[in-house]
């Protein structure tokens, strides 16, 4: 569960950057943040990592007020959170593979379960022949999709994605939203920040627009016509499922487009 309580943040520069924001986002629900540049999404996503802390009001994730939150205890919350920027942000000297399980060695992750996970996460988007590849060697389109294993590693109960198609191909960023579409059917949160409008409206799924740094509107999910359609949140009932239960599901490797759309087999 991710809630804002009438936050606002104002910058040391005087830049006010959100106004009186109130947001609940339902635990397994996919939603699109959307709004011009400058309007305040950075900011938003920032707050709930953690990165700034409001001016005035709340923000919680899952009961934790963060906030309250001591500064040793900011990476216990990152931990459950898989992050997906828009500059890639690889460590250009190490290889897809070392990328993806440096990851999981920060959080103290065994050499075995080291060994076990990544190829496995590697398979599922596609890479498992770049393992031994270099970002510099890569497409933006293969680079995004290191940042994707990276973010999926270590078994989020939340995705936040950045921009994640801001510097690759139509093409690859369907295919880029459908992956992160699958895991959220089965009950991971999503938040997704973008300004492809023709993304919005192909996923069908809530869209919160900020707008100088204010709340402006919050849809069901949006039809290819444009218009809202339905009750906001997840296609999945129940109890929300990890990223491994998903992966359990759907299979080790990338599947293909079939009948106009990307399939996981």
């Amino acid at each position: 569960m991710i809630e804002f309580k009438g936050v606002h943040k104002t910058y040391d520069s005087g830049i006010k950057a959100l106004k009186d924001v109130n947001i609940h986002i339902d635990k397994g629900e996919f939603v699109f943040i959307v709004g011009a540049s400058g309007a305040g999404k950075s900011t938003f996503l920032k707050l709930m990592m953690r990165e700034e802390v409001p001016s005035a009001g709340e923000v919680v994730i899952n009961d934790y007020k963060l906030s309250k939150l001591k500064r040793r205890e900011v990476p216990y919350l990152r931990r459950t959170m898989g992050i997906v920027f828009q500059d890639f942000r690889l460590i250009n000297h190490m290889t897809v593979y070392e990328n993806v399980a440096f990851a999981m060695r920060v959080t103290g992750a065994s050499n075995r379960d080291v060994r076990k996970r990544v190829p496995y996460i590697l398979g599922l988007v596609g890479l498992q022949n770049k393992a031994r590849s270099y970002p510099k060697e890569l497409s933006g389109g293969e680079q995004q999709r290191v940042g994707l294993a990276r973010a999926l590693v270590n078994n989020p109960s939340m995705i936040i994605a950045d921009e994640p198609t801001g510097n690759i191909d139509p093409e690859l960023s369907y295919e880029i939203v459908e992956l992160l579409t699958e895991i959220n059917r089965r009950g991971t949160t999503v938040v997704m920040v973008t300004h492809e409008h023709d993304l919005v409206r192909m996923f069908h799924r809530r869209v919160i627009e900020i707008s100088d740094g204010c709340v402006v509107s919050d849809s069901g999910p949006v039809s290819p016509e444009g218009e809202a359609a339905g009750n906001a949140g997840s296609e999945g009932a129940g109890a929300a499922m990890t990223v491994d239960d998903v992966l359990n599901d759907v299979g080790r490797t990338h599947g293909s487009r079939k009948g106009g759309r990307y399939e996981i087999q």
